[in-house]
């Protein structure tokens, strides 16, 4: 099994300053800058989302994801709560 520690590489804002530069930046346009000092990067790691969570792909008839993502933001979540009440339900 791969931890967060397996997965983490250090980056010099030098090296992501030329990184940009050198493929454009994804960043919008009017974005609000938020400088950051020395010490935030001294203290800076990459954070992986915790364990219990699978990335699936899974087709759905459109109207049913149509009917999920009307309801507002959190889609995915009810969708899964809805699975959930399905499994919990239906347990033996």
């Amino acid at each position: 099994m791969m931890t967060a520690s397996d997965d983490t590489r250090r980056y010099s804002r030098e090296s992501l300053r030329d990184e940009r530069q050198r493929s454009g930046s994804r960043t919008k346009a009017d974005a609000r800058a938020h400088p950051v000092d020395e010490e935030f990067w001294e203290s800076a790691r990459v954070v992986m989302p915790p364990p219990g969570k699978t990335s699936v792909h899974l087709r759905l008839d459109s109207d049913v994801l149509d009917w999920f993502r009307a309801q507002g933001r959190g889609h995915l979540s009810r969708m899964n709560a809805v699975l959930r009440s399905f499994m919990e339900a239906h347990k033996g």
